[in-house]
């Protein structure tokens, strides 16, 4: 019996012509058959194969999947190409979709037609958000070098509020590497562990930034406490496919949406994220800026580096408080209008002199303490300047002519000085005249100044001053007539997009130091003039064309010498002469005007002790008054 199943087993596999010769059993060799026959015998077969082919469907479709499944984990997780082929396309497609539907968005809001200019201000501003929280997104499940894109687009002053303020949560929003992973990246690159190289080390961070987090220990062989930073370690492994991922998207968002470019953030990542994540390279550029500040006398500091790898950054512990925290300042009895102009000094000093700065500054790369015994410090305080990652640097011709631009935009408002303004306008930035009016915004923090553009085109019914030095305080009106015109006006916003297409990189930075100086002199609550910051500026960028159209009379001197003399050279001498006791005289009329102001608050200063005294009550009330916190 069992022989006889596996035969008719064996017939239902064989060609069909077989088959009907053995099943029918009445056809013979060479007959014709009978068509119904074979059509009943047809049908037969057909019921037969049927489930055959169904129960092989249900194992051979799951084997599939589970074979093929399979094989891209193991590709996933042992093959380094198909691994960032997999991700490239899903955290590509993630910015894509973002970048794709914002522009869109845009394209549509601003085709609309609107009842009023109120329900056009509420549908720009939604679509600002809309767009800014789309990338938001984006960013936040990228993680990585994507964070530190979002980062610097919150730092972008000339964006939208909607904007800046989407992107801002992303300073604080980093997760932390495990300890697991850092000890085993210790091993990696210094061929021993974390419990062997220091004595002692807090496995919690004390800060965690998108490239790196920093943590508390004592180095095993000297005691010493420390600070150290390291890098997330898999930053190494796509910070190259992120980076191409980058200029991708925003390429083709380019070719899509021309009006909407941002190809210069990737090219901005492009050139300096491998700076950044190179600490070796940041100890360079710590070196460096105490090497510039040596014989000034500063309250600028430093932390000592002990120790400096790719990925490991070990160096001074420094214990201090934010530079903008009122309480630590009245603590330590250190006066915030000396803060502020210290900050505005060293930066100044950076910029416009040395011609090299410190390019990532925010409060969180600021601490302060008491001045420790012998610091050369003038006041009773050091400024300690962290993160030395990213350093830009400014040719001469860049830094004198952006110096000789603030001197015009200090100048009071005459014809010659408006020229003036624009020729160096062009010159730092590549700014031409139609885009003027929104660089000089982004420059001064402010609506610009009287003359630089129609009231058709800026922002409606704010007063506008003839020159830096008549600027008042900066009122809740001026912001919100600003953030309105960018958000209203689709040409505007379209400027400031083109704005940063042309200015470079560098002088962008510039703006972002000028915006944190801004800032902490509002944060400060200083009771000095709100132009004094600007004074500190001035007083620099006078020093620097002092000194060098000095230092270019002197060269030519040497390069002709007396027996070349002639009436021309003579009348270019004298002319170079007068230009600079031109410069030395504003010098000391910025001195002066320092003076008043500062004596200005040292009144304000006393009559709020004056007040807190009677007010808040007693010697603590009147010593909160004048710090600032009653």
């Amino acid at each position: 019996m069992s022989f006889l199943r596996r035969c008719g087993a064996t017939s239902f596999r064989r060609p069909f012509t077989h088959s009907l010769a053995f099943r029918s059993g009445t056809v013979a060799r060479g007959t014709r058959p009978n068509v119904q026959n074979l059509r009943s015998v047809s049908l037969h077969a057909k019921e037969h194969i049927k489930p055959e082919i169904k129960a092989s469907a249900w194992v051979v479709v799951p084997a599939t999947v589970l074979v093929l499944g399979g094989a891209g984990v193991l590709a996933y997780n042992y093959n380094q190409p198909f691994r960032h082929t997999v991700l490239a396309v899903v955290r590509c497609s993630r910015v894509a979709e973002a970048a794709i539907l914002g522009a869109i968005d845009y394209k549509l809001t601003f085709a609309k037609s609107y009842n009023s200019e109120e329900e056009k201000t509420t549908a720009y501003s939604e679509c600002h958000t809309r767009s800014a929280q789309r990338v938001l997104k984006a960013l936040l499940a990228n993680g990585g070098i994507f964070i530190k894109l979002g980062q610097h687009m919150a730092s972008v002053a000339v964006l939208p509020r909607e904007w800046t303020g989407a992107m801002r949560p992303l300073q604080d929003q980093c997760e932390p590497t495990a300890y697991e992973d850092l000890d085993r990246m210790l091993i990696s690159d210094l061929g021993v562990s974390i419990s062997e190289y220091f004595e002692d080390f807090d496995p919690n961070p004390i800060g965690v930034a998108s490239l790196a987090q920093v943590h508390v220990g004592r180095l095993r062989q000297t005691g010493e406490r420390v600070a150290i930073k390291l890098q997330h370690p898999h930053l190494q492994e796509f910070c190259e496919i992120d980076m191409e991922m980058v200029e991708v998207s925003l390429g083709w968002i380019k070719h899509l949406f021309p009006t909407f470019e941002f190809t210069w953030l990737g090219e901005e990542m492009r050139e300096n994220l491998p700076k950044e994540m190179n600490f070796v390279h940041e100890k360079r550029n710590a070196e460096r800026a105490i090497a510039d500040f040596e014989n000034i006398r500063t309250s600028m500091y430093i932390p000592e580096v002990k120790e400096a790898r790719k990925r490991i950054l070990v160096m001074e512990y420094i214990q201090g408080g934010r530079v903008d925290d009122l309480v630590y300042l009245s603590d330590h009895n250190i006066d915030r209008n000396k803060v502020a102009l210290e900050l505005a000094r060293i930066f100044s000093q950076m910029v416009h002199i040395n011609g090299w700065f410190h390019a990532d500054p925010h409060p969180g790369n600021l601490l302060i303490r008491p001045a420790a015994p012998g610091s050369k410090s003038p006041y009773n305080f050091e400024i300690v300047l962290l993160d030395h990652g990213l350093y830009f640097d400014l040719d001469t011709p860049l830094r004198i002519n952006y110096s000789k631009w603030w001197l015009a935009l200090i100048a009071p408002a005459t014809p010659e000085t408006l020229e003036e303004r624009k020729k160096y306008a062009k010159l730092v930035g590549n700014i031409d005249e139609d885009l003027y009016p929104v660089f000089e915004a982004a420059i001064t923090g402010r609506a610009a100044l009287e003359s630089s553009w129609e009231e058709v085109d800026g922002p409606v019914g704010v007063p506008r001053a003839k020159s830096m030095i008549d600027l008042s305080a900066q009122t809740e009106e001026e912001m919100e007539a600003i953030r309105n015109a960018v958000i209203q006006k689709e040409g505007l916003l379209l400027s400031v997009f083109d704005v940063l297409r042309r200015v470079p990189r560098r002088v962008l930075m510039v703006l972002k130091l000028n915006d944190l100086t801004r800032s902490l002199d509002r944060a400060l609550m200083t009771t000095h003039s709100t132009i004094r910051i600007f004074l500190i500026t001035a007083k620099y960028c006078t020093f620097a064309v002092w000194l060098d159209e000095s230092q270019r009379l002197v060269s030519e001197l040497r390069r002709k010498g007396l027996s070349a003399m002639s009436l021309g050279l003579l009348w270019d001498y004298f002319w170079v002469w007068w230009y600079v006791s031109r410069y030395e005289k504003m010098y000391r009329s910025i001195e002066l005007a320092e003076w008043w102001m500062d004596t200005g608050a040292r009144v304000v200063t006393a009559k709020a002790w004056v007040r807190g005294l009677f007010t808040v009550g007693g010697l603590q009330g009147a010593h909160k008054a004048a710090a600032g916190l009653a």
